[in-house]
């Protein structure tokens, strides 16, 4: 920021600026929002609030109720789960002398700090990473504090991402014990990390072409993903949740189902979100997962990201003399084919839930490989009777099965 100054480069150091204070502002808000803080009488944390030094006294308190507890903390706890845990439902007596009061202090703690690191990465990282690899094309070179501050940046974004993943996939399977192997973080990694890195990519490159097109495209995108879940909650005609925060009036619940909106356009923009929205739950996530919307996300945002390599490509200046732009075309589209495949492996051989699916990704496969045989063989003849729909639960039985048994010992 520094070096702006000196350049004079209102504009970029502008943009620096504003990137580094908007995210900093909502992980003040949200820190206050979880612990809630706005009903108790603590003047001395919403002053190192005001003064963006939340995060250390959150991480002091932590630390203090972590040495005074002494105990295993919760990995995740819901809002569902505290309601069963209050009134008794469905847990048993071992469970309820496992999460004692520290325990709980720290279970909010570290779902704090889980939200304000997707906060940091996809409202704050995520656009200065854009803005730096966006400088670094227009000025022909790379300074060693802009190189340090990118890999940094994409060190946070592929963060953020997998807490997303990992709470989407605790949110939902929230009865289980969830344990991700070595394995499955780093097929994660792989996936996030070449998804962000090719999205990322192409909307720079298109933008140092078309540079007031890419505004468009940002906006697009980020108008869908926000009024998506908004348009569902309206379909349904369903009402505000309740409990989000006892002091908040229909308003307040409303800006801050806004906020979470919000969050959830901005992370769609880079990557997939992993969870889906439903603003009428206590926990605002669908625990049913929806593969179809999976599928659409990838597809549209191939497509996406191949219209805008060629519209660059083709509409490129002399300023790309030096650099083999149809190698570079094809790297970024294999680059996200591989981020698709990664994905896939996830989901069929790393996910810790993947017992739990009654469809699968080979499943899916088979059923399309199947569908596509069965268009192109002729008509049968059907004098001897109609054709007889095939069976699709058989290959479900064992899985069922498993399922069961993951069941009775979660019981």
């Amino acid at each position: 920021m520094a070096t702006y100054h000196k350049s004079d480069d209102v504009v970029w150091m502008g943009l620096t600026i504003t990137f580094m204070l908007v995210p900093s502002v909502l992980t003040q808000l949200t820190l206050t929002f979880v612990h809630r803080d706005l009903g108790r009488d603590r003047p001395f944390v919403l002053f190192m609030h005001l003064l963006q030094m939340g995060p250390i006294i959150r991480c002091i308190e932590a630390l203090v109720v972590y040495c005074q507890g002494g105990k295993k903390e919760e990995p995740y706890v819901t809002i569902s789960r505290k309601v069963k845990l209050k009134h008794g439902r469905g847990l048993g007596p071992a469970f309820e002398c496992e999460i004692g009061h520290s325990e709980r202090k720290l279970a909010v703690h570290r779902n704090a700090f889980k939200r304000t690191a997707v906060i940091q990465a996809f409202l704050g990282s995520s656009p200065q990473l854009t803005l730096q690899l966006y400088a670094t094309i227009q000025e022909k070179y790379v300074l060693p504090t802009r190189l340090t501050l990118m890999i940094i940046s994409m060190i946070s974004i592929v963060y953020g991402a997998l807490v997303c993943s990992v709470l989407a996939i605790q949110i939902k399977y929230d009865d289980y014990k969830v344990r991700m192997k070595p394995t499955a973080y780093l097929c994660m990694i792989l996936w996030r990390g070449l998804e962000i890195a090719t999205r990322i990519t192409t909307l720079v490159l298109f933008s140092t072409t078309l540079t007031v097109w890419v505004v468009l495209v940002g906006l697009t995108n980020l108008f869908i993903f926000f009024f998506q879940p908004w348009v569902e909650f309206w379909t349904r005609k369903a009402s505000l949740p309740e409990n989000i925060e006892k002091n908040f009036s229909k308003l307040g619940t409303t800006v801050v189902l806004c906020m979470v909106t919000f969050l959830y356009a901005c992370i769609n923009i880079f990557c997939w979100s992993a969870v889906q929205l439903d603003l009428a739950d206590h926990d605002l996530v669908e625990k049913q997962p929806r593969w179809r919307s999976l599928a659409i996300y990838y597809t549209l945002r191939f497509m996406e990201n191949v219209t805008l390599i060629v519209l660059w490509y083709h509409f490129k200046s002399d300023f790309y003399e030096y650099v083999c732009t149809p190698l570079l075309v094809v790297q970024l589209i294999v680059c996200y084919s591989l981020a698709v495949l990664f994905m896939l492996i996830f989901h069929q051989f790393c996910h810790p839930c993947r017992r739990l699916f009654h469809y699968n990704v080979e499943d899916c496969l088979r059923c399309a490989c199947c569908w596509k045989k069965k268009q192109s063989q002729p008509p049968e003849n059907h004098a001897h009777g109609p054709h007889a729909p095939p069976d699709l639960t058989n290959h479900l039985i064992d899985r069922e099965t498993d399922v069961v048994d993951d069941i009775m010992e979660a019981a």
